[in-house]
């Protein structure tokens, strides 16, 4: 029964073994054609005092919301309607630019400026004993427990401002590891009137910690480095007094996170 066991598991993630299997070979043939363990290049000198370059990325963001204590109280009556509030992880993009100055040949600041297109989905989860599900049907209509969901989307496009410090591995050939990590600070393009509009209320600025890890590797004309980056927001940009009454008392605060994976070209 063991044995059967493992070959099950093996069986339901072959698809994903084979993917991993495929970039491995991929970046490796890459690496070989391009002599990243074979002759050194010269190109992304690392010698330059100050150096620039550019960014492409694709992130997933959600809100981190946490309940009020009116959530808890069975006596309110403004919103003990409301069964769950549930935010969802949401993909996005952006694009920047890259400003490195040399502090060592291990050691660099970065500043990193771009523009994000963000969309925040939350499901909020509503008591409704009239609301039954019927056989087949989705839960976005209701269940057994008598609840509807309705999901509520906000969209941002915001100005981010990242102020970083990275360090570095020696150079291997071509290829260096290294690690990434500061603060940013970041504006919403859509006035706070506009935003207003929105079902769920939130204030356009935010200061945010982020740190990662990523890779360079040394190619004929340029340097590229594949970088995956977390982040989180340190300002309660909450809007109580904005927000539809229906929802308003069961948030206290909603704080911002995102994953990102970033193509850096220098």
């Amino acid at each position: 029964m063991q044995t059967s066991h493992i070959r099950n598991q093996l069986y339901l993630r072959r698809s994903k073994v084979g993917f991993l299997i495929f970039v491995f070979f991929g970046f490796s043939s890459l690496g070989f054609s391009q002599g990243l363990f074979g002759l050194t290049s010269t190109a992304g000198s690392d010698d330059k005092f100050i150096s620039y370059g550019f960014f492409l990325a694709g992130h997933t963001a959600t809100y981190q919301i946490k309940y009020s204590e009116a959530f808890f109280d069975p006596t309110n009556t403004a919103n003990n309607r409301i069964y769950s509030i549930f935010p969802k992880y949401t993909p996005g993009f952006s694009l920047g630019f890259i400003g490195i100055l040399r502090f060592h040949d291990q050691v660099n600041l970065l500043f990193t400026p771009k523009i994000s297109f963000y969309e925040y989905r939350t499901d909020i989860n509503y008591f409704d004993p009239q609301t039954t599900n019927v056989p087949g049907n989705d839960n976005t209509t209701g269940n057994n427990l008598g609840y509807r969901t309705e999901e509520l989307v906000n969209e941002a496009t915001m100005v981010e401002l990242p102020l970083l410090f990275k360090y570095r591995s020696q150079r291997f050939n071509n290829t260096r590891m290294y690690f990434i990590g500061g603060g940013s600070y970041q504006f919403r393009t859509k006035s706070q009137d506009e935003a207003n509009l929105d079902p769920i209320v939130t204030r356009g600025q935010d200061f945010t910690v982020e740190m990662g890890m990523g890779f360079e590797i040394y190619f004929k004309f340029f340097k590229f480095a594949p970088e995956i980056r977390f982040s989180h927001g340190l300002n309660n940009i909450y809007y109580a007094e904005k927000t539809p009454a229906e929802i308003r008392d069961a948030i206290s605060s909603i704080k911002r996170k995102g994953i990102t994976i970033y193509l850096n070209f220098q």
